[in-house]
């Protein structure tokens, strides 16, 4: 049996293995290992095995494997040697990666390029505080829609905005009870001014 110590490494250019009767030995991976170690760069190596190590071969590094005949292979060891060291020659200077100038000139944008004022597209009604009535929404539905068993008073609320404000033929119902006749629609409802939607607390007195 070869031990890694008997022979100096890289000492043989060609090994044939396993060539004398009984032919009964196994070439394992630890003897792969070892013969691939004993060959010079671009050795080669011609065994006999009773199985298909083709495989085994590859997997410790040896190249060119060729099936000769039935039992017998043939490889060659690489033209490095097993654990060389190679000094990669890399380019101290960074890349710079830059973009093309079609492109910069378009992200930074010239001088002549007109900003369009925010303010100007903006119209007179969008800013206009809208009416925090008019926002409010169902608390069931989470919208400005009244639920089918609605006691918020959003039902009324709505069908109050379908129906035609009420117009005073005496222009004094706003002055309250006192000043407003027996048919007023505002009968009830407290003084208000002129042009002022009437609002009512729903809070209960209890």
């Amino acid at each position: 049996m070869i031990a890694e110590d008997s022979r100096p490494l890289s000492s043989f250019d060609v090994i044939l293995s396993n060539w004398l009767p009984p032919h009964s030995m196994q070439h394992s991976d630890s003897l792969l290992a070892l013969l691939i170690k004993l060959l010079k760069p671009s050795g080669k190596i011609i065994l006999k095995d009773k199985i298909d190590i083709s495989s085994a071969l590859k997997l410790n590094g040896f190249l060119n494997v060729t099936k000769i005949e039935e039992n017998v292979f043939s490889a060659e060891k690489p033209k490095f040697e097993v654990g060389a060291k190679v000094f990669l020659k890399l380019n101290n200077k960074p890349a710079v990666w830059k973009l093309d100038d079609t492109v910069e000139e378009a992200w930074a944008g010239s001088n002549d390029d007109e900003i369009i004022d925010s303010d100007v597209l903006l119209d007179e009604d969008d800013l206009i505080k809208p009416d925090q009535q008019s926002l409010r929404v169902c608390a069931t539905t989470g919208k400005r829609k009244a639920c089918a068993d609605c006691s918020c008073g959003l039902a009324e609320e709505l069908k109050g905005e379908t129906k035609e404000t009420p117009k005073s033929s005496c222009g004094s119902c706003y002055l309250g009870d006192a000043f407003r006749c027996a048919t007023c629609p505002y009968l009830g409802m407290p003084a208000f001014k002129p042009g002022e939607k009437v609002m009512l607390d729903l809070k209960s007195d209890i």
